[in-house]
């Protein structure tokens, strides 16, 4: 929180296809059952909740948004839709020769895959061709982990991409020319494609906010400033975690049934005690760690020049996020936090945007 205005650090969609989860976001958060700030604005069309629990963001912090997906690819000075689509405007900012390529390329790699993936490069080729993975994946990806995509294992993109393909990417075009998903769960859509998703009025902070408040009311205990230092270990089975309590700098221990670590794996295996066997210590050493730097930037306004898809408020792009494919810069991605939440902005005439780099702990950056 700065000065009234809210960072979302790394831009989260509150989506899942658990209904558990779903409906546990929505327990904590009530989803939106009347127009947000920016819907009023623009007169948006939204499938807005009917429950009787459906809140107002006009009248109450606690509701969830549901938020309508925008998210683009800046590129040879152009924005190009993602997930990258087959339209009028795809293939002018990218020229008919370099559309036929790709078209061609993506035709060989229908027809004659890499039989055996044995990196993330190969991975991206069997779904997308060549040509379309150098031009919108190879650099992006090496950006943001720092490595070749050739030293990553093709399992990542698995999970990461998911069912993603050309083919489904042209079939979820198709079919949303005839009926589109408008349902919250968008259970039929691949989690790349969706198109709504819900958002905490005031960020996903909020969320954990309310959660804790909760906890506390069920006298429940959170204790903050304080860092886990050691584990207690018995019978190979975690038995006490060794706190240190920044405030104070003393140290106690804690006695409990379950734990739960959020730390970097590496970090959680040092702090074993007695220590794991040597093969774990080794491959808790090798695990390679990114991070991550938002800048946020408070503007008066933006000079937009190009045409933007869809209407604005305030001459911002519609965007959520925006992913940065220029090799010559190092920043990544482009939040605009005013189109996540309209509350995050403490002024509505201001541009709230997030600025995301890429580096390794006492590198250049």
């Amino acid at each position: 929180d700065f000065k009234g205005n809210r960072i979302d650090i790394g831009g989260h969609r509150f989506f899942s296809k658990s209904d558990a989860v779903m409906q546990w976001w929505q327990t904590i958060l009530p989803p939106q059952g009347a127009p947000a700030r920016d819907d009023l604005i623009l007169k948006r069309q939204l499938n807005l909740s009917q429950n009787q629990e459906a809140a107002d963001p006009e009248k109450t912090d606690k509701v969830m948004l549901i938020r309508g997906r925008v998210s683009r690819i800046f590129f040879l000075r152009s924005f190009f839709d993602y997930p990258i689509s087959l339209t009028f405007n795809t293939i002018k900012n990218l020229g008919i020769i370099h559309t036929m390529k790709a078209g061609f390329s993506y035709i060989w790699a229908a027809l004659f895959p890499i039989k055996k993936e044995t990196s993330l490069e190969d991975f991206f080729i069997n779904r997308f061709g060549r040509e379309l993975y150098e031009t919108f994946f190879k650099d992006y990806t090496e950006k943001v982990w720092g490595v070749s995509c050739r030293e990553i294992r093709p399992d990542w993109g698995a999970q990461r991409v998911k069912g993603l393909s050309i083919t489904k990417a042209i079939f979820h075009a198709i079919k949303n020319t005839l009926k589109k998903d408008i349902s919250i769960d968008q259970k039929n859509t691949e989690s790349s494609l969706i198109e709504q998703f819900m958002y905490p009025k005031l960020g996903p902070g909020q969320l954990w906010e309310e959660v804790a408040h909760r906890i506390r009311e069920k006298e429940g205990e959170i204790h903050l400033d304080s860092m886990a230092v050691g584990t207690e270990v018995e019978d190979n089975r975690m038995t006490g975690v060794k706190i240190l309590d920044r405030k104070t700098n003393q140290i106690s221990t804690v006695k409990a049934d379950y734990f739960f670590s959020t730390m970097p794996v590496k970090d959680l295996i040092k702090g074993v005690n007695p220590a794991p066997s040597t093969e774990v210590r080794e491959v808790a050493d090798g695990l390679i760690y990114r991070d991550f730097i938002t800048v946020g930037l408070l503007l008066k306004k933006l000079k937009i020049e190009n045409e933007t898809k869809g209407k604005t408020v305030n001459n911002i792009v519609p965007d959520q996020w925006i992913y940065i494919q220029e090799k010559e810069v190092r920043l990544g991605r482009l939040q605009i936090f005013n189109n996540w939440s309209p509350y995050m902005v403490k002024d509505p005439e201001t541009v709230w945007i997030g600025l995301e780099y890429f580096c390794n702990e006492g590198d250049h950056l």
